[in-house]
């Protein structure tokens, strides 16, 4: 008979999860608070438009990518609609302390180009530092899809330095630093804190070619709840866990508001550890386990305003956008305290047959949880309105420095909506509204990094807290959870015999 597996969360995680499960011959079945599905992939409509939550930009999609070869070995991956962005332009940089602007392109070469035109005395050290990303990237099993053993481990001598230092070992000019480091929102990197291999992945990620959700991200985890669903399993929305019964070590049974009890042989939480421990019992985990996760730092959150644009007045472009305004905040745009903010992410999103103009705008602005703490103990429609004029006051803050960068956009502008760190933890279900999941330290790597396998012994956990995060990261740790079940390389093994037979 096949084993049934309850997984608690359809964020990206759980469902990919679910998705390889299911495909393995699983009886899945995936819990979900929310009206859909998705996580960071969620969508919501206002204004006629449908706007993405978090996965704005994507990697790993490309020919060979290792996303591109999970959704083959899936089956999904002729049905992804994807636009790929500018080879001669993934990114471009603007740093308000001198009015200056860096434009990015795609491809070890390229990239390297790229910069030498602005620091032409630093191309051997700009080569070598895309070297050294690329080895430290190239050394990692998981990441390449390569078979690995359990016990042995081989790391270039980078690999756990921190990402500042990383880089200063490799480049001197201090402006070129910050250049480098600019996609630390994208993995809330802090200064001697951020691991080097964290750094290195995002990067050699987008220099090998990002890529966008067309007409939102939503279809792309639809497409792996039909993988389950195809396969015998079900999804269910508006179902949100509120107990998991533990008795002896072994999860007996999960229930949900609704009143509603689900039974399995294995349990999967994709929700945060922290949220977790709130609906289980105390005694579930040693208590130094659940001190130890409940007192990790959690990564930065981000605000997030939504613009609708005026028709045939903005143009659509094909690259992202990135506001600094000195180059040493590049290593403090989720600070709590001072200057809000110190950065943003910029991009127009493309819908089907894009054309020259774009229908709206996404802005991500890194923030700190601290700075929204005082409405911590609200509820959705319920913060009151002093919490509504400060979100107007800091869309209006930003609207004021995208004009630095693109003068008469507020002119463009029909209307937006905002949201906030609360609004990331109460939808997305995290701790403090987290972006990147818990706060990775190369100090002590180990302590921030969560086994799939838990104490509980047919409870497993998956998602951004227990390995890496994003796009990437979160489907090389559902392998991760799978495997854990199905046995060390089974999936990778898999994968890589469909690429073989071209499946």
């Amino acid at each position: 008979m096949k084993k049934k597996v309850v997984i608690i969360g359809g964020g990206l995680g759980g469902l990919f999860t679910g998705a390889i499960l299911s495909k393995e011959g699983f009886d899945v079945v995936v819990l979900e608070k929310n009206t859909t599905v998705g996580g960071g992939l969620q969508t919501f409509k206002r204004f006629g438009e449908t706007f993405d939550t978090g996965m704005h930009v994507i990697g790993g999609m490309q020919e060979g990518g290792n996303v591109r070869r999970i959704c083959q070995y899936l089956g999904i991956m002729d049905k992804v609609e994807i636009m790929d962005v500018d080879d001669n332009c993934t990114d471009k940089l603007y740093f308000d302390e001198d009015k200056s602007s860096y434009t990015i392109a795609k491809g070890k070469e390229s990239f390297v180009e790229s910069l030498t035109r602005y620091f032409p005395l630093e191309k051997d050290n700009i080569i070598n530092y895309v070297n050294a990303i690329f080895r430290i990237v190239n050394s990692i099993d998981l990441f390449n899809l390569r078979p690995s053993s359990d016990f042995f481990f081989s790391y270039p001598e980078d690999f756990l330095l921190s990402a500042d230092a990383f880089i200063a070992k490799y480049i001197g000019n201090s402006k070129l630093q910050s250049v480098l480091a600019y996609m630390n929102p994208l993995y809330g990197g802090r200064k001697e804190q951020t691991p080097a291999f964290i750094h290195a992945i995002i990067n050699v990620l987008y220099i090998n070619g990002p890529s966008r959700f067309i007409d939102g991200s939503d279809k792309f985890a639809n497409l792996l709840v039909d993988v389950i669903k195809e396969n015998g399993g079900a999804v269910y929305v508006n179902e949100e866990v509120e107990w998991i019964e533990v008795n002896q070590r072994n999860v007996e049974y999960v229930k949900t508001k609704k009143g509603n009890t689900y039974n399995g042989d294995y349990y999967i939480s994709n929700i945060h550890p922290c949220s977790m421990f709130r609906i289980m019992p105390g005694d579930a985990f040693p208590k130094s386990y659940r001190d130890r996760l409940n007192n990790l730092p959690n990564s930065y959150s981000a605000f997030g305003v939504y613009f609708k644009m005026k028709k045939d007045t903005f143009p659509y472009l094909n690259y992202t956008e990135y506001y600094m305004d000195k180059y040493e905040d590049i290593w403090n745009t989720g600070k709590a305290e001072g200057k809000w903010p110190v950065g943003f992410l910029f991009m127009t999103p493309p819908n089907n047959n894009q054309g020259k103009y774009c229908n709206k705008v996404l802005i991500t602005a890194p923030m700190s949880f601290d700075r929204v703490r005082r409405w911590e103990n609200t509820t959705h429609k319920n913060r009151g309105k002093d919490y509504k004029t400060w979100k107007k006051q800091q869309a209006e803050i930003i609207i004021g420095l995208i004009e630095k960068i693109h003068p008469g956009f507020r002119d463009c502008i029909e209307d937006y909506v905002t949201s906030s760190p609360l609004t990331i933890r109460d939808y997305y279900g995290v701790k403090e509204g987290a972006l990147s999941g818990f706060s990775k330290d190369y100090k002590n790597i180990t302590s921030s990094i969560v086994p799939v396998v838990t104490k509980v012994r047919n409870l497993l956990l998956t998602g951004q807290n227990n390995n890496l995060h994003g796009f990437c990261g979160v489907p090389l740790t559902a392998i991760n959870t799978c495997e854990a079940l199905l046995g060390r390389n089974y999936i990778i093994n898999k994968i890589n015999q469909c690429a073989i037979n071209n499946c």
